[in-house]
């Protein structure tokens, strides 16, 4: 598990050190850029590692047996399919598709937390479960969770069209992406009613184009099979956290006019998702619609220590918790979780590939 740890304290060492600036908020460094890269490829050159790792190899397979696209984006999800379809037809293997969808990933993972005052403490926060356990366990949703990243960094700023044409292209990878414009359009509702009204539109039509034809079987398997995901109360509830901290105290977290509606609707949706584990047979089923709200917990936590921090100033104490609870999760995941074993030890191919 030692590349885990170096990973997450190179990311550690750097939102001290740019902590120690006056101004937190600047433009990606080269460090910083030279660590996303880094995490690109531990992500993407990973072998054997994340709990699906024989289902993605068992699709690519199938899916490099077929001549037509168009049959080949009928076996998974569209964007992934054509992927590993090309990917076959090339004549490379899996890091090829990994490696893709962890330049995806990374993108608009680095690309959020440009957007945040101290981009390497957002990329603390994120490291010990979206990257290690999402990223290199879930390769469809977490090429469409990047890319709802890179819309919730300019959503203060993106039109409606390029909104949707983001969701398309997530929900392209992994169907339940089309969740987050709701969210979207409920908080364009008051400031712009018009893109609210085709954000809206768009929803359904994403719903009837990704999820209507596969609502029966995502039922039976979701909700019928009474699917439960292990340690799904604490993974729901590391998001409530955040979304009480946002409601609470939203005007010290820097919060634009544009954005703050958003933000709100996807703390109401954390809280949410927990009083529906309470009540669903499928906590699997909220389990994975709630990795989408693992943005409120990167955005609220690496603002806490600027934001209660004295005259502008970050708070040290508050730095230093934050990366001691990130650090936390990581080693009670690695250390505890009933599935840490299919993610160690970490191996990259070509190195230990057969």
């Amino acid at each position: 598990m030692l590349p885990y740890w170096i990973l997450f304290s190179i990311f550690a060492a750097g939102s001290l050190q740019a902590a120690r600036r006056r101004t937190l908020m600047a433009p990606t460094t080269p460090l910083l850029a030279a660590a996303a890269l880094l995490t690109a490829l531990m992500i993407g050159l990973r072998h054997e590692v994340g709990g699906d790792w024989s289902n993605y190899e068992e699709t690519f397979r199938a899916i490099g047996q077929v001549e037509d696209l168009r049959r080949a984006m009928r076996m998974s999800d569209p964007g992934y399919a054509a992927l590993n379809w090309v990917a076959a037809r090339l004549g490379l293997e899996m890091w090829f598709v990994n490696l893709v969808c962890a330049a995806i990933f990374t993108w608009g993972l680095l690309r959020f937390a440009r957007r945040q005052p101290n981009p390497w403490l957002a990329m603390v926060i994120a490291v010990p479960y979206l990257v290690i356990v999402v990223a290199m366990g879930y390769s469809r949703q977490a090429v469409a969770i990047g890319i709802v990243l890179a819309v919730l960094a300019v959503i203060d700023r993106a039109s409606a069209l390029r909104i949707v044409l983001y969701i398309i292209a997530a929900a392209a990878f992994h169907k339940s992406a089309f969740v987050v414009l709701p969210l979207v359009a409920l908080s364009a509702a008051r400031r712009n009613g018009i893109a609210a009204v085709m954000l809206g539109l768009a929803a359904v039509v994403l719903y009837y184009v990704f999820l209507d034809a596969h609502t029966e079987s995502l039922m039976i398997n979701y909700v019928e099979a009474r699917y439960s995901s292990q340690g799904a109360w604490i993974r729901v509830g590391m998001s409530v956290v955040p979304a009480f901290i946002l409601l609470a105290y939203g005007d010290r977290l820097g919060l634009g006019p544009r954005d703050r509606l958003l933000w709100r609707f996807m703390a109401y949706a954390a809280i949410l998702c927990i009083v529906l584990l309470l009540v669903t047979p499928s906590s699997t089923a909220i389990d994975r619609v709630a990795l989408y709200l693992i943005p409120l917990q990167i955005f609220v936590l690496s603002r806490v220590p600027q934001s209660f921090g004295d005259r502008g100033r970050v708070n040290k104490q508050l730095l230093g918790l934050v990366i001691a609870y990130s650090a936390s999760i990581q080693f009670v995941w690695l250390n505890f979780a009933v599935h840490s074993n299919d993610w160690l030890p970490y191996q990259v191919y070509p190195l230990l590939a057969e």
